[in-house]
């Protein structure tokens, strides 16, 4: 039940990593951009499905390489098993509150200049599949916060551990692909669904935060403060 869990809360982390204004935005141009330049329906299909493999990728990889770099190391493990679960409630409060926008957060991530976003754009699949790889870690503020402030915490606190970060790619990858779908169908109101997406991202995070003040508090209470 706990796996099952910690796997739920994963994807819904990637889900709603990818529905996020600027991933959905940066998402969608970059889709939109690769049809243009290619005329064929099912190659579009392709090129937006290597895309989104590319962004699964490098979630899944960036997480496992965190969470096994710090579970390999044995005095890390061991501080880890000791107090990580006394943090757990702080830094679930803080990326809540990330979340919530209460705390502004400026992220530094990749950047790609227009001639080399064209190149890659132009060598078809395999161009698709690193600008994909590419723009997954150009973190926004808040793919930041639900990337390290969530995803890591949840995966070194769970048994599934280093699975939980491929999971959660592939929550990432779902929205994308649906998106790379419609463009290959040549389906053209993309702005209206954009619009409906992001009021519905607007609520689902600020649930999502308001979530994990309260599990946050809780653990607090517990693992700190002792009232339970």
């Amino acid at each position: 039940m706990e796996l099952l869990i910690a796997f739920g809360s994963a994807l819904w982390l990637g889900i709603l990593t990818s529905i996020s204004p600027c991933p959905l935005a940066t998402n969608i141009a970059a889709v939109s951009f690769l049809s243009k330049k290619i005329a064929h329906p099912f190659m579009v299909f392709i090129s937006g499905l290597a895309y989104t493999i590319g962004r699964m990728t490098a979630y899944a990889a960036l997480g496992w390489i965190i969470i096994s770099s710090l579970l390999s190391v044995p005095q890390v493990s061991q501080f880890l098993q000791k107090y990580f679960v006394k943090a757990l409630g702080p830094i679930l409060i803080i990326t809540g509150l990330f979340l919530l926008e209460i705390i502004p957060m400026r992220f530094p991530g990749l950047s790609l200049s227009q001639k080399h976003h064209n190149r890659l754009v132009e060598s078809g699949a395999p161009g698709a599949f690193l600008l994909g790889l590419i723009f997954a870690l150009a973190f926004c503020p808040v793919s930041a916060a639900l990337f390290f402030g969530s995803l890591i915490p949840l995966a070194l606190n769970s048994e599934a551990g280093t699975l939980l970060p491929f999971i959660y790619g592939v929550g990432t990858g779902l929205p994308v692909l649906v998106f790379a779908v419609a463009i290959a169908l040549g389906i053209t109101s993309l702005s209206h669904w954009f619009n409906k997406i992001t009021k519905l991202e607007y609520y689902t995070r600020r649930i999502t935060g308001g979530i994990f003040i309260l599990v946050g508090l809780y653990y607090t209470g517990i693992y700190i403060l002792r009232l339970f």
